[in-house]
């Protein structure tokens, strides 16, 4: 009975860990390919509610550009 509880309880915690860096691995694959294609970029900032022009565009990916994603 208590292997049973004990047994969920663990595979509770690794699923919950091992999804996060899956989760976090995920968006850093998405950010870097963000980097180098403006039209994702634009799509995001239009989602986000924000109509970004040419200057801010370029602006925006020389930032990220500049940002490590890797810890």
């Amino acid at each position: 009975m208590w292997g049973y509880i004990i047994t969920g309880v663990i595979a509770l915690l690794v699923g919950g860990v091992g999804g996060f860096f899956i989760g976090v691995y995920y968006l850093r694959k998405q950010l870097e390919k963000m980097q180098s294609n403006p039209e994702m970029l634009q799509r995001m900032a239009k989602q986000m509610g924000y109509n970004l022009n040419k200057q801010q565009m370029q602006k925006m990916q020389q930032m990220m550009k500049n940002q490590k994603f890797r810890p």
